[in-house]
């Protein structure tokens, strides 16, 4: 397959967004701080998750 050119490259990725990337979330550096997973699913939970 040949290269496309770099205004057509840079539109696609513009429109698309990188759909394979070099790394993975899991590793790379800048990920967020994994103690604050509980709180922010605490804080976002649905209106009817306290119902039973």
């Amino acid at each position: 397959m040949d290269e496309l050119p770099d205004p057509v490259r840079r539109r696609l990725d513009e429109v698309f967004g990188d759909v394979l990337p070099a790394t993975t979330s899991d590793e790379r550096e800048d990920r967020p701080d994994s103690g604050d997973g509980d709180a922010e699913l605490l804080a976002n939970r649905p209106p009817h998750h306290d119902q039973d």
